[in-house]
């Protein structure tokens, strides 16, 4: 629900109308972003790291990215370009100069480990307990997942591409560079359109009142 008390101070000053439509916009854009939900990315810069079940390990790698993979329910193929593409593109190296943040994985030929995580939708009930009825269901979660990382794949190298075992128990262990540590989340690409669209929408009326002054 928008902000009565906040739209009541931008409506004292009547004058300034697009002012008050920008603090609509902004309020109505706000609650659609908190309420909306898409794929959400644990990126761990690491100097090593692997994934073991049944006490045999399934994957391994050595300096590059440890990523672990949540999928919401109502996530589309949009949803997983977006990580897929921020992932490989996210700059978390030096450069042959020594400049922080200048290279990304596929500059340094590093490789990438993904780890599906269900458990990064979770919520808290009352008693405390975990619920995740958010996250996307098994069988489609494991379809989005595949597609996602065939997505990688085709956008860096496969070889550089490696990950756990889907649905199982995973002992995941990571020596994190730094330590680092960021998140993805294709929410942001949903209010970098909706901040586009508001300033297009004002600047329409700015221009619309200029001519009919």
């Amino acid at each position: 629900m928008i902000n009565e008390q906040y739209l009541h101070c931008c409506v004292s000053f009547p004058s300034n109308r697009n002012l008050i439509l920008l603090a609509i916009a902004l309020a109505a854009a706000f609650h659609q972003i908190t309420v909306a939900e898409a794929m959400r990315l644990v990126i761990q810069r690491v100097k090593s790291a692997s994934v073991t079940v049944e006490q045999k390990q399934v994957s391994a790698i050595g300096p590059g990215m440890l990523a672990l993979v949540g999928l919401h329910l109502e996530d589309e193929d949009s949803d997983l370009q977006y990580c897929a593409k921020k992932l490989l593109a996210i700059k978390l190296w030096e450069n042959q100069n020594g400049a922080p943040w200048r290279q990304h994985v596929k500059q340094k030929e590093f490789e990438i480990l993904c780890v599906s995580q269900f458990t990064l939708y979770g919520t808290l009930s009352k008693k405390n307990q975990p619920d995740y009825k958010l996250s996307m269901k098994a069988d489609q979660a494991q379809r989005k997942y595949n597609q996602f990382l065939q997505i990688l794949r085709d956008g860096y190298a496969k070889e550089k591409i490696s990950d756990g075992k889907f649905g199982e128990m995973m002992d995941v262990e990571l020596i994190n560079d730094g330590p680092v540590t960021l998140v993805i989340d294709s929410r942001d690409e949903m209010l970098k359109k909706q901040m586009s669209s508001m300033s297009l929408s004002t600047d329409g009326e700015k221009n619309s009142s200029e001519v009919e002054s």
